[in-house]
């Protein structure tokens, strides 16, 4: 008999409208540090600072929370950056020789950065008529000029070009070519090599018709823009860097490849200078490198600064990243970990200050931003509010927790102060302030955990825009290890030479490649959390306000449980150290567990109610009673072919024989089963009755769609032991009638464990238990029909929703599970998802996932999604990734698919490994080794930036119609395209539907889109499920008179006239669909 499955014909309207209030997709802010700068700019008057990079992104940073995004559309690397002061443009120079200029535009309270004119410079200028220009070559060094609307270029010929600001097109007529400049000097002089490439542009602050010009050949020049002539000459010799004007005019620095730097005056009343009054190579006398950039700065308290990057000893330490600091008789060299790109410092600009007074420099590097406060004797490090390195150490694991405990976060806050502490003398601050955060305060307190490949965790401020470090755990000091380079390098006697001084926290080396934490849990509630890491170790803390000196416990479990056949060739257990141990106030160890064989900790979780703890490996799971420090249940997940998992990670041998077997088994089982399929004799039957069901079947109905063919996996797949998720829950085990303890086990192969526990219930108003042995049974085994990887385990009480965490129903922090009507237990699998009922362990519903979609589980999380229309209405719902970048949220108890949007690419395998989801619809991904992606899956709980600059100059409105004019920029600087929303609705509150990037245009949700914008190029942001998408009638009526005002529609296109129908508006629109339009609905 045959059976036809048919499917609800259409969409509840309802339903759909719901999930608009639910869901919407943006990718929000870009936490942590720029991935590979280039460049580096500040604007001292707004006190905003401006970092390019190679993949041509452009970030500016102010006060915590203001951050503006862009990205230029070639993607070259950002050479140069200039910033037009008090304006809120900046110009930036690229490697292929272009010119952008950009703007901090103003909208409905808000401001977000805008690309508004961009210009390829020629090899050769072309202008109306004869020209006998020299060619302009490609551009080495860039100079705004003081009356903001001129911009010098100097050129690899020589030659220095002005730019007009307001058109960035070439000025005719003011170019200085070397040959005007070549007439000015001695015959002797002239004669011989060439003056080079121009490698510095200086204005004077007090005069701006005059220009310093410094050529490679070491020839210094002041050019009078007014007369139009050179007016001095200084006849350096020396390969030249760099120069610096100082703030009165009197004296000029310059630095050169040797490693030295000249002083010349430039008040003398002779117009040609032959040699400087100062010469001097700070690190010599022996051959140095070259000082790359040199400032010079005064103060009115006597003694100038002098700054500059690089000249180290060649042979000695030419490998070193420095800075140096010299003020009178003080020097001190600053040794960083990763390569100097530029800095600047933070002084008086102001035209009536007779004095620089520095306040701080600010120093970029390829790894991390350092700022120093100069006004503090020793020159400390500001501590940064935002901008950390992640990656100080490499990230090897991650985790959110929400809702922290306003106690807990105190505690923490304080832990970090003490780690770090402030000299009592020091009063500055974050010195790059500019802008206004308009966002309002969190309502919650997030916390993001790091794991690092040196044994630390990182404890992160997610609540915002802004990521600010809070806490440093390290656990490496419990362990032996063998090296101890960072310590020899800080201890260095003080009369070495030169001072170095260790400055920045970005470290590439890690001690000990068995330090890397794998894993990490976090009880908000008892302040209690577990580090697991790569040599099998488990390390169960506590915070503690006050520092401690304490032995650790150590206990250890062998999870193969003697199993012959077995034997581990992988790395060593850490050795622990022994004896009482000083530990700071924080995160303190109570106990270490070890894990035998030491292979990496695949899974962990904690219950601090019980007081139990689970891990597991590639080899089994365990469960650990850290009350009473003993071991509770060991149990052995290996098959008798998981020769693999006895290698570890990080052995370096790999059985060829053993793959190639394995891989020809493969093969060969595939064609048998083929040969099968091939000769089944229901075959042709199974074809008649499609055809038949083909021919009945209405045809406006729609069909259950065809599901992929999935083959069964091998029992005997290498690593089909590693546990990869691991539950604790009480719920209905054994019958119906009495709940109790659990603990889920989920495996490689498919198999699933659950344990019933005997765990001694603690006394009436007492949080812990007795001291009675804890004990597991095995209640049940589940063992999915392929064998997919299972990813997590979840129990759903009566009402479909997960259990509370530990500690939240008992002190009344969330609704108590329900525990009369029947439980679930929710398995996600890589291929399927699956609703088993409790305690029979039967079938309830399922969605396979890979059969419909073609894709395989990553990572999942429950999630709760409140509405924007309604404040108490909120579902809780499955989020997956998958290994093509989806993301896909579900329905729960029902699995029924809710939306799906593309959110990573799936070439980026680390970004899809690292992607963690949070309880609230939000979520993290490193989109580099530095940075992480935040995105929110949730039309209501949505962190990004809202911020404003006060700027003060007359902005031209005839730049806003050539803006309309411009393409929509790229919603994120990774390359992922996508069209930014408005930043804020009318009343200046911000818009719940909408999605704004750090100064980036707009991005529509998923009601919002037509059809034209999902095909157009720049809509890969957008959701793939086309259910509740706008018709062209709903366009055309909103284009239609009295259904919008003119300025509710900003197109990229070009604007038609007021004169137009709109039915010529919405034929444009469509028959351009390269250009995105996005539409502003107040």
């Amino acid at each position: 008999m045959m059976k036809f499955r048919f499917r609800r014909q259409g969409a509840d309207p309802q339903r759909e409208k719901l999930k608009q209030e639910l869901f919407a997709f943006h990718k929000t802010v870009e936490h942590g540090f720029p991935n590979q700068p280039s460049a580096l700019a500040f604007d001292p008057e707004l006190r905003i600072m401006a970092i390019g990079t190679r993949s041509g992104a452009v970030r500016i940073y102010g006060a915590p929370g203001v951050e503006f995004t862009g990205l230029h559309h070639n993607a070259a690397t950002v050479a140069q950056m200039h910033f037009l002061p008090g304006q809120g443009r900046l110009l930036t120079l690229l490697d292929d020789n272009s010119l952008h200029l950009w703007e901090i535009v103003p909208h409905n309270g808000c401001a977000h950065l805008e690309e508004m004119l961009s210009f390829q410079l020629p090899s050769r200028p072309v202008f109306d008529g004869a020209s006998t220009l020299p060619s302009l070559s490609r551009v080495t060094v860039v100079l705004l000029v003081a009356d903001g609307n001129r911009a010098a270029l100097g050129t690899e010929g020589g030659s220095v070009f002005f730019l007009n600001m307001d058109t960035l097109t070439l000025l005719e007529g003011q170019t200085l070519a070397p040959d005007e400049v070549l007439r000015s000097l001695p015959d002797d002089y002239r004669c011989g090599k060439a003056l080079g490439p121009v490698e510095s542009l200086q204005g004077h602050l007090q005069d701006p018709s005059k220009i310093l010009i410094g050529y490679s050949r070491g020839l210094l020049v002041i050019w009078s823009q007014t007369a139009h002539c050179v007016e001095r000459v200084f006849l350096g010799n020396q390969q030249l860097e760099s120069l610096c004007w100082e703030r009165s005019g009197s004296t000029v620095v310059s630095s050169h490849s040797d490693g030295s730097y000249a002083i010349w005056p430039a008040d003398s009343g002779s117009s040609l200078v032959l040699q400087p009054t100062a010469a001097t190579m700070p690190y010599g006398p022996f051959p140095c490198k070259a000082i790359n950039k040199i400032l010079w700065r005064n103060c009115e308290s006597g003694g100038h600064f002098i700054i500059f990057s690089g000249g180290m000893p060649r042979a000695s330490y030419g490998d070193r990243h420095c800075v140096s600091v010299l003020q009178a008789e003080t020097l001190v060299t600053l040794d960083f970990t990763s390569r100097v790109i530029d800095f600047f410092t933070v002084h008086s600009t102001l035209l009536e200050d007779e004095f620089d007074d520095p306040q701080a420099l600010a120093v970029l590097l390829e790894e991390e931003l350092v700022v120093l406060d100069l006004q503090t004797p020793g020159w400390p490090a500001v501590p940064a509010p935002y901008l950390a390195p992640l990656h100080s150490s490499a990230i090897t694991c991650s985790a959110h927790v929400a809702n922290v405990p306003a106690k807990l976060w105190a505690r923490l806050v304080s832990s970090g102060e003490q780690q770090s502490p402030q000299p009592t003398s020091s009063t500055s601050s974050w010195p790059i302030t500019g802008g206004q955060n308009l966002a309002q305060e969190p309502s919650q307190r997030g916390l993001l955990l790091t794991g690092h490949e040196d044994g630390t965790v990182r404890f992160w401020d997610a609540s915002g825009v802004a990521l600010r470090p809070l806490y440093k755990l390290s656990t490496a000091a419990l362990f032996q290890t063998d090296c101890e380079h960072a310590d020899s390098l800080a201890q260095a006697a003080e009369d070495d030479w030169p001072p170095f001084r260790k400055v920045g926290c970005f470290d590439p080396y890690s001690d000990d490649p068995r330090l890397g934490v794998q894993k990490v849990a976090l009880c908000k509630y008892t302040a209690r959390m577990v580090v697991a890491g790569t040599a099998g170790q488990v390390l169960v803390l506590e915070l503690s306000d006050v520092p401690a000196e304490q032995a650790v416990s150590v206990a250890s479990m062998d999870l193969l449980q003697d199993r012959e056949g077995f034997t581990w060739k992988g790395h060593d257990q850490l050795s622990p150290s022994t004896g009482p141990l000083p530990w700071p106030a924080g995160f303190q160890p109570q106990v270490l567990v070890q894990c035998l064989p030491p292979a990496a900790i695949t899974a962990v979780t904690l219950h601090t109610e019980w007081g139990l703890v689970a891990f597991g490996t590639s080899h089994g799971f365990g469960v650990f009673d850290y009350q009473r420090k003993s071991p509770v249940l060991a149990r052995c997940t290996l098959h008798p072919n998981d020769s693999l998992a006895m290698e570890g990670p990080l052995s370096r041998v790999k059985s060829l024989k053993k793959s190639l077997r394995q891989s020809f088994r493969r093969i060969r089982k595939s064609r048998v089963s083929g040969k099968k399929r091939a000769v089944n004799a229901s075959s042709k039957l199974q074809e008649a009755n499609a055809q038949l069901a083909e021919q009945a079947y209405p045809h406006d109905v729609e069909v259950t769609p065809v599901q992929r063919r999935i083959e069964p996996r091998s029992a005997d797949d290498s690593l089909s032991g590693v546990v990869r998720c691991l539950y604790f829950a009480d719920t209905f085990l054994r019958d119906a009638v009495h709940h109790g303890p659990t603990l889920w086990a989920g495996t490689n192969s498919g198999s699933v464990f659950a344990y019933a526990l005997e765990v001694p219930a603690a006394a009436t108003g007492s949080e812990k238990r007795p001291e009675q042995a804890v004990e597991a049974v095995l209640g049940k085994e589940v063992q999915l029909m392929h064998r997919a990887p299972v990813v997590a385990v979840t129990v759903l009480d009566g009402r479909g929703r997960p259990l509370p965490e530990p500690y939240e129903a008992s002190r009344d922090l969330a609704q108590a599970p329900d525990m009369q009507g029947g439980h679930a237990v929710l398995i996600a699998s890589e291929e399927q998802f699956k609703v088993f009922t409790l305690p029979k362990v039967s079938a309830k519903t399922k969605f396979k996932l890979t059969a419909h979609e073609g894709c395989r589980v990553r990572k999942v999380a429950l999630a709760t999604f409140a509405s924007v229309a309604c404040e108490d209405y909120a579902e809780t719902c499955l989020a997956c990734l998958t290994n093509l970048g989806d993301v896909h949220v579900f329905s729960v108890p029902g699995l029924r698919p809710q939306v799906h949007y593309s959110c990573i690419r799936k070439e980026d395998i680390s970004g899809i490994a690292s992607c963690v989801f949070t309880r609230h619809g939000q979520g993290f991904y490193l989109i580099s080794p530095s940075e992480f992606e935040r995105f929110s899956l949730s039309a209501r709980n949505i962190t990004e930036p809202l911020c404003s600059l006060d700027i003060r100059w007359p902005r031209d409105t005839t730049c806003d119609s050539y803006r309309l004019q411009e393409s929509p920029k790229l919603s994120q600087a990774n390359g992922t395209p996508g069209i930014i929303l408005a930043p804020r609705s009318c009343d200046g509150s911000p818009s719940p539907a909408r999605s704004k990037g750090a100064g980036d245009t707009l991005e529509p949700s998923e009601a919002t889109l037509s059809p034209i914008s999902m095909d157009s190029a720049t809509s890969a942001d957008t959701t793939l499920d086309t259910t509740g998408d706008v018709t062209m009638e709903d366009v055309r009526d909103f284009l239609g008179p009295g259904g919008a005002r003119p300025q509710d529609l900003i197109t990229t296109c070009p604007s038609p006239s007021s004169s137009e129908e709109p039915q010529k508006n919405l034929r444009n629109v469509a028959q351009d669909e390269a250009h995105a339009c996005t539409i502003l609905i107040r």
